[in-house]
C-alpha cells in the first residue's frame, strides 16, 4: 500500500511526539519523586529538555540545510529509539538529568527539520500542510498523557498512592516501542533537499544565510510573536489548574479545560493554515496575537467552569490562528537554501518563550497573585503585536509577500 511522503511524515511526527510526551507527562514529576527528589528537582529536570531545544534547534536546522533533512531525521530517530530504554537503568537524579538531556535532542532536532521538510515538499498550500503536520503532532501530545496516566494508575498502590517501579518500567517500554517505530519509519522518508543539492553540486552558504535570517526584521518579529504565544501558553498550562482550583473547579473540570484547548488547536490549525494560504499571513498573525492577549487577560476575571472552558477554547483558537501562519510566513520569507536554519531559529526562540513563561509567571504569581501571571502574558502578547506591526516592515506596515498561489498564477501567464 502506497503512503505519500507527507502522510508518512505526519505519522512519524505523531509517533515521535507521542514517545517524547509520554516520557514526561504525567510520568516525570512522579519518577523524580520515586527517586527521592523534591519540587526543586522536579523543576530542574523538567527544564532540561526545553534547554536542549534552545541550544540545538538552530544547529539542527543549519545541518539539515547542509547535509539533508533525512540524515538529520534519522539521527533524531536514533535518539527516539534508544533514549527510552535508558530510563530503565536510572537510579539517581543526576542520571535522570543526563537521560533527559539526551532525550531532549530528539525533539530539538526532529521538529525544526521536519517542518523544513514540509516547506521543501510544498510551496502551494504550505500553510495548510504545516497545519496538518502540527495537528498530527498534537494528536500524539494529546494521546500520550492519557495512556501514561492509565499505565501509572494501574501500578499505583492503594495504601500509599505511589507508583511502583514496575509502572515506570512499563511506561518507558511503551515509550521505547513508539521510538523504535519512529526509527524504522524514518528510513522511508524522502529528502528533497538532499536530492536538490546532489543535482546542483552546490552547498548553501550557511553562514551568510544565518546572517541574512537574523537581519531580516520580518522573520525575527514573526519569531517574537511566536515566542510570545508560547510564553502565554506556558503560563496557561502551568497556572490555570491552580487558578481553577481556587475558583472551585474539580480536577475533572480542569482536565476538560486543558484538553479542550489542545483539541481546538488540533482541529483549527489546518483550516487556519489554508486561510493564510489564500488571504495572507501577516494580518492573520497580528489578529491572532491580539486575540490571544485579550483571551489570556480574561482568565484573571473568570471564576466559573463555563467561563474558563469558553476562554480555553477561544485561546486555543487564537493560538491556532497565529501558529498556523507563522512558520509558513517565515518559510515564505526565507531563501530555499536556508529553510532548515529558519525553522531552527523559530524553534529555539519558541523554546525560550515556553521556558520563560512559567518562570516569569511564577514570579508574578508569587508577588502579586495568580491573576497577575495572566495579565503579564497579556502584556507580552500586546507588546509583541505592536513590535510585529511596526518593525516587520521598514515603513511601519505589515510585510506582505505575494502568496505562493498568486506568484504561480502570474508566472504561468507570463
Amino acid at each position: 500500500m502506497y503512503i505519500s511522503p507527507f502522510k508518512l511524515l505526519c505519522g512519524v511526527g505523531l509517533l515521535a511526539i507521542f514517545s517524547s510526551t509520554i516520557s514526561k507527562s504525567p510520568a516525570l514529576p512522579l519518577f523524580v519523586s520515586h527517586l527521592g527528589g523534591g519540587p526543586a528537582a522536579v523543576g530542574l529536570i523538567a527544564s532540561i529538555s526545553a534547554g536542549t531545544g534552545i541550544l540545538f534547534s538552530l544547529p539542527a536546522g543549519i545541518l539539515s540545510d547542509r547535509i539533508g533533512r533525512k540524515r538529520m531525521l534519522l539521527f533524531s530517530a536514533v535518539v527516539f529509539a534508544t533514549a527510552p530504554f535508558l530510563y530503565l537503568v536510572v537510579r539517581e537524579i543526576w542520571q535522570l538529568a543526563l537521560v533527559r538531556f539526551y532525550h531532549g535532542l530528539a525533539t530539538a532536532i526532529f521538529l525544526p527539520v521536519a517542518m523544513a521538510m514540509v516547506t521543501d515538499l510544498f510551496r502551494k498550500g504550505r500553510g495548510e500542510k504545516m497545519g496538518w503536520f502540527s495537528t498530527a503532532t498534537l494528536l500524539g501530545r494529546f494521546m500520550a498523557p492519557a495512556m501514561g496516566g492509565f499505565v501509572l494508575a494501574f501500578y499505583t498502590t492503594g495504601q500509599t498512592s505511589s507508583v511502583s517501579g514496575a509502572g515506570f518500567h512499563t511506561l518507558y517500554l511503551i515509550c521505547g516501542i513508539a521510538g523504535l517505530a519512529v526509527f524504522l519509519s524514518a528510513f522511508f522518508l524522502p529528502d528533497p533537499k538532499e536530492q536538490c543539492l546532489e543535482n546542483t553540486g552546490l552547498r548553501p552558504h550557511w553562514r551568510q544565510g544565518i546572517i541574512e535570517l537574523a537581519g531580516n526584521r520580518a522573520i525575527m518579529m514573526t519569531c517574537t510573536v511566536e515566542a510570545a504565544i508560547l510564553f502565554a501558553y506556558g503560563i496557561f498550562e502551568t497556572f490555570l489548574p491552580a487558578h481553577a482550583l481556587m475558583a472551585g473547579l474539580n480536577p475533572y473540570q480542569i482536565g476538560l479545560c486543558l484538553s479542550s484547548q489542545i483539541i481546538t488547536i488540533a482541529l483549527a490549525k489546518p483550516v487556519m493554515g489554508r486561510f493564510s494560504d489564500r488571504h495572507g499571513r501577516p494580518q492573520q498573525i497580528l489578529f491572532g496575537a491580539v486575540a490571544a492577549g485579550i483571551c489570556i487577560a480574561f482568565f484573571s476575571l473568570a471564576g466559573s467552569f463555563l467561563a474558563l472552558l469558553a476562554l480555553s477554547i477561544l485561546l486555543g483558537l487564537a493560538i491556532s490562528v497565529v501558529t498556523s501562519a507563522s512558520a509558513a510566513h517565515i518559510a515564505d520569507l526565507s531563501t530555499e537554501n536556508a529553510q532548515g536554519s529558519a525553522m531552527g531559529i523559530l524553534g529555539a526562540i519558541m523554546d525560550m518563550g515556553h521556558s520563560l513563561g512559567p518562570l516569569l509567571g511564577g514570579l508574578l504569581a508569587a508577588s502579586l497573585g495568580l491573576q497577575a501571571s495572566f495579565l503579564g502574558a497579556c502584556t507580552i502578547l500586546i507588546v509583541a503585536s505592536i513590535l510585529f506591526f511596526y518593525l516587520s516592515h521598514p515603513n511601519g506596515r505589515l510585510n506582505v509577500p505575494p502568496s505562493p498561489q498568486k506568484h504561480q498564477i502570474i508566472s504561468g501567464n507570463s
